[in-house]
């Protein structure tokens, strides 16, 4: 497969704000804008993204399992080549589901798998469903590329609106010239190390100092604020057992989005447990 013949499109059902601080653990630089009410937009950056000895939709898949299990929200990847389109979609731990279709817009996927799209994006039952069933059904005029618009036409009734320029099947470039025009101030020019820095800047310099949690502006005695309510969470442990493997299956093959999920699982569940610990008696 010829990597400048392929392209993506990785969406997040979240603010951009949220999604920021997990983009570093994608390992890759990416692109982040807003993509209407409640979505965000990840293009990647770098120019060829894709060294070819992968396929693009293993690893847009990998990609959409590690955002989806770092932000706790669906992560949709579209994705496309010479050859074939698609989309995989990622929620929570549960088996990322996809469909595909050929060049020419021939379907090749399962019916049930688009059904378990709308169910886990909780789209209408009846609507959305009889809208996305066209797209399972051969049609001469369809390609590859229209199949992929219409999905997005469907998930437009979510408040999905993809930036101007940021349409599936466009070449990779005008993607990435497109992306850079709408990208937000908090993504960082020097690789997806950083991608995190801003808004976790943000956050330590607003943050209230021992001294003013105690003692007003005018050396009052102020109230403590009340903790907040621990976010539920899945247990340590589970995520260490699942990670850990993924992450070694992730390096033997060399695929460096599901050994990003693999990291992610991980790095959670070590965390977890040390807040834990921290918080015992």
């Amino acid at each position: 497969m010829n990597a400048t013949s392929a392209g993506a499109l990785l969406l997040c059902r979240a603010e951009p704000a949220a999604v920021r601080p997990s983009v570093a653990l994608l390992r890759e630089r990416f692109l982040l804008a807003a993509a209407g009410r409640g979505w965000s937009v990840l293009v990647p950056e770098d120019a060829p993204w894709l060294s070819g000895t992968e396929p693009v939709d293993r690893v847009l898949s990998g990609w959409a399992t590690a955002l989806a299990v770092a932000t706790n929200s669906p992560a949709l990847a579209l994705w496309w080549d010479a050859d074939r389109a698609g989309y995989t979609l990622a929620a929570g731990f549960r088996r990322p589901v996809g469909y595909v279709w050929l060049a020419d817009g021939t379907p090749v996927g399962e019916d049930e798998a688009m059904q378990t799209f709308a169910a886990r994006l909780a789209l209408d039952p009846v609507l959305d469903v009889q809208a996305l069933e066209p797209l399972t059904r051969a049609d001469r005029d369809a390609d590859a590329r229209a199949r992929l618009l219409g999905l997005v036409a469907v998930l437009a009734r979510t408040g999905l609106d993809l930036p101007e320029g940021l349409a599936p099947g466009a070449p990779a470039e005008r993607l990435r010239g497109a992306a850079r025009l709408v990208a937000g101030p908090g993504r960082a020019p020097d690789g997806a190390e950083n991608a995190g820095t801003s808004e976790s800047a943000g956050t330590a310099t607003s943050a209230e100092t021992p001294e003013n949690a105690e003692h007003g502006e005018a050396g009052g005695v102020a109230a403590r604020r009340p903790p907040k309510p621990p976010r539920p969470h899945v247990p340590a442990v589970v995520q260490i057992a699942a990670g850990l493997p993924l992450t070694l299956w992730g390096l033997a093959r060399r695929s460096a989005g599901w050994t990003a999920a693999g990291a992610i699982l991980l790095v959670h569940g070590i965390l977890g447990l040390a807040r834990e610990r921290g918080a015992a008696p």
